[in-house]
């Protein structure tokens, strides 16, 4: 099975250009990334995005904090195109489950991504508030976990397993902290990994033997050792 990359961003200017790579088989987006990418209205600036990205599958997240309204927020973001994914929290700030919203979304035909996930019990939990037709990504944040001294492996290898019965579901590997993340979560049976920008760029040059890095990192040493005349 082949993994796709998804670039998470939301600058225009890099979403027309990673939108013309064909590695780039989609994008994610979430409120922080709109806030850095300079977003003032949320709706305007998610419609110029898909005036650019108006074919490959991106994900614009809810931003409200209570159910209902994260049901209305869900359903408005759904209009705004065919190849558009809901974004839901797995919980909101009052550490509150996300179910209703994910089952009611879901049981309306909206495409949805369940975001900030970081445990095999909390995919259980979303599979079963899900049909078995509605197209679901699940987004488990690797590199937060790691960040933190967890494991995220384990966690992938049981939710990939228990999402085998749901050809409707994919497992994607979020929060990437460097290339060799897209070669894991390709190794581990990952159905999507989302990447920044400039992580897709070295994941591009893949390919150089150890010898040709031993090469560099020497030739590099000695370089700055001369620009910095050096003496012992």
């Amino acid at each position: 099975m082949t993994i796709k990359i998804f670039c998470d961003i939301a600058n225009l200017n890099l979403i027309k250009k990673f939108n013309k790579k064909k590695i780039v088989k989609g994008f994610t987006t979430n409120p922080s990334l709109m806030r850095k990418a300079g977003a003032k209205n949320y709706y305007a600036y998610s419609k110029q995005i898909l005036n650019i990205c108006n074919k490959k599958p991106i994900s614009f997240e809810v931003f409200a904090d209570d159910h209902d309204s994260m049901i209305s927020q869900g359903k408005k973001i759904n209009n705004w195109g065919k190849n558009v994914y809901v974004k839901v929290p797995i919980i909101n700030s009052k550490n509150q489950f996300t179910g209703k919203v994910i089952k009611k979304l879901n049981s309306q035909n909206v495409k949805l991504n369940v975001t900030a996930v970081y445990s095999a019990k909390q995919t259980e939990k979303i599979l079963k508030q899900i049909n078995k037709k509605t197209k679901v990504i699940i987004s488990i944040f690797a590199g937060r976990a790691g960040d933190v001294g967890k494991d995220p492996i384990p966690e992938f290898v049981k939710s990939i397993k228990l999402a085998k019965n749901f050809k409707n579901v994919e497992i994607l590997w979020a929060s990437v902290r460097e290339p060799y993340n897209f070669v894991q979560a390709k190794q581990l049976g990952c159905h999507l990994i989302t990447i920044p920008p400039e992580i897709i760029e070295k994941i591009e040059k893949f390919g150089k033997t150890f010898n040709q890095l031993t090469l560099e990192t020497v030739k590099g040493f000695l370089t700055d050792s001369r620009k910095s005349k050096f003496k012992i």
